[in-house]
């Protein structure tokens, strides 16, 4: 069977893997980012000093369709007739034969060869955040994560976390493009670089076994100016089809204090009350033009720091918007609280504790009576109309306009459900919605 070449981007980035340690295949769909991470991961495992090793996807099941299989170029095809599937306590795995150690490895002169030897690659899924309790503990040589930015980044984290005592480090990514300000970029790869540091950009005109009249005639359904063409073929960072807010960007995010200098005409407070989840306030801003500012918040969640209780958490919000309050006369003379619908005990702790430091802004429950749908149209409308700033200390609440997208399995019934899986602070998004809702009329 005649096999199609590397292109010479492909190419460059399989010979600079060799030296470096973080490896990452960025782009466009159909580009061939699996099969040159499968062959850079796979040189790696052979060359390695450790033992174990560790392949991961979304899910378990696509770690084995986009690497261990990867359409005839994964793992499994690379060490054929020299590797068994099977389990390493109690984990899917695939074991590889690598003849003898290291003895035959020259750039591993002088390391201990591995006994037997044999490698062990660990197959994981990271789409939840709870999945990275499965690798708590272990120390992998060489990682492979498909899909990276899909993950959920406490997985993530942790599994990069795992190779730190490697002798030989070695981590291997790919992604398709997400929107600017994704966790990923913000929080992870737009920090990375150095000389072992090895990123890559491909797309689908790198991948050479499609013949240029067959990739021409499927490019000609695209509209060229479209996100979809951007992102799926070009590999550039826009938003996605299931994102919801996708005229949001770094044009709507502004210093707090040009924000707070608007001659704002209503003010008010909304309040999400987490339970594992976030506690949010969002002070916003409207101003007699029609604009909404998300000017200052409150965020905690519980796991950062220490433990809080529902009164503990009444004393800190209740000094939040006393200081609010302080700072802005619209807030404190005809302001409001708009607070979670269904903490009947805590909106009337938050308004006691409110009077008790001298403030009358009455504490009303969020209004949902319009669902889900109604808040996010508002803030789409005013996002699109380029009426809505947030605060760019709120980063919080600004990951959250990027990163928030409709549920596909929902919406492919029908539904149209915000994803809610602890991936970006969708609580933040609640909170200033209870704020603004109130006031619908004059924004639209």
């Amino acid at each position: 069977m005649k096999y199609a070449g590397f292109s010479e981007g492909q190419r460059k980035y399989l010979q600079k893997s060799l030296g470096a340690w973080l490896n990452v295949a960025e782009g466009g769909k159909r580009a061939g980012k699996n099969v040159i991470n499968v062959i850079a991961f796979a040189m790696a495992v052979e060359e390695s000093p450790e033992r174990l090793h560790m392949v991961a996807g979304v899910t378990k099941a696509c770690a084995m369709v986009n690497i261990v299989d990867c359409n005839g170029f994964g793992l499994r095809h690379f060490f054929g007739g020299r590797c068994r599937r099977g389990k390493f306590e109690g984990k899917a795995a695939l074991f590889v034969d690598c003849r003898g150690g290291h003895e035959h490895c020259g750039s591993n002169a002088g390391l201990p060869p591995v006994a037997d030897g044999e490698k062990i690659i660990i197959i994981e899924g990271g789409g939840k955040g709870n999945d990275a309790a499965r690798i708590k503990g272990a120390s992998f040589g060489a990682v492979y994560l498909s899909e990276a930015n899909e993950m959920h980044p406490t997985f993530f984290f942790e599994a990069l976390d795992r190779t730190l005592a490697s002798r030989q480090r070695k981590v291997f990514l790919d992604l398709n493009a997400k929107q600017e300000g994704h966790w990923f970029y913000r929080e992870f790869l737009d920090r990375m670089e150095g000389e072992g540091v090895n990123h890559g950009h491909f797309t689908i005109f790198d991948n050479l076994a499609i013949a240029p009249e067959d990739l021409q005639e499927a490019l000609g359904s695209y509209d060229k100016a479209s996100a979809w063409y951007k992102r799926d073929i070009l590999g550039l960072r826009c938003g996605g089809a299931d994102s919801i807010y996708v005229g949001f960007g770094q044009h709507l995010i502004k210093p707090r204090g040009e924000l707070a200098a608007k001659p704002f005409v209503r003010m008010a407070v909304g309040v999400d009350v987490g339970g594992r989840d976030a506690t949010v306030a969002t002070l916003i801003g409207i101003t007699a033009d029609g604009e909404l500012c998300l000017v200052d918040g409150y965020y905690h969640k519980q796991g950062d720091g220490e433990v809080m209780t529902h009164s503990r958490y009444v004393e800190e919000l209740s000094a939040k918007i006393a200081s609010w309050a302080e700072e802005f006369n619209t807030l404190a003379f005809s302001g409001a609280v708009f607070c979670e619908a269904a903490e009947k005990m805590f909106r009337t702790a938050l308004s006691l504790e409110l009077r008790a430091r001298g403030m009358r802004l009455p504490v009303h429950p969020s209004y949902k009576a319009g669902g889900i749908l109604e808040r996010i149209r508002l803030f789409c409308l005013l996002i699109n109309g380029g009426r809505l700033f947030v605060a760019e200390h709120l980063r919080a609440w600004a990951d959250a306009f990027y990163a928030a997208r409709w549920c596909e399995r929902a919406r492919a019934s029908g539904e149209w459900v915000r994803v809610d899986d602890g991936s970006y602070s969708v609580d933040c998004l609640d909170s200033s919605e209870y704020a603004v809702i109130p006031f619908k009329g004059g924004l639209v």
